[in-house]
């Protein structure tokens, strides 16, 4: 039997996404995060860190480094290679779901 991948939620997924970029502070990933879902994606604070604990307890994001801006410490998380797996592992999984629907021929694109 193959090892899988557990599904990422879609918090998870997007702070994983926002790291591929390279090293970002908590700010930086709630904003990239919005920017890549036209806004429709806006991480509370409290759901950021407690997906960053969880990741970092599975190995998928690592503190990179800490910095003080105004008085306040900034620390700041990268991608681990076992994080990039399970993002493209989880990207690919939603391409395959997503071409059951979009493949069928009574599918139409809603417009705007």
């Amino acid at each position: 039997m193959t090892k899988r991948s557990p599904s990422l939620t879609e918090s998870q997924y997007f702070i994983l996404a926002a790291l591929q970029e390279g090293p970002l502070h908590g700010y930086g990933m709630i904003k990239a995060a919005e920017r890549a879902t036209d806004g429709r994606v806006k991480l509370a604070v409290g759901t950021l860190y407690g997906a960053l604990e969880r990741m970092e307890r599975s190995g998928w994001v690592a503190a990179d480094r800490e910095e003080v801006v105004d008085g306040r410490a900034r620390r700041y998380y990268r991608l681990t290679e076992d994080g990039d797996g399970v993002l493209r592992q989880e990207a690919l999984r939603m391409q395959q779901a997503a071409a059951v629907v979009i493949g069928r021929p009574s599918f139409k694109v809603a417009q705007a």
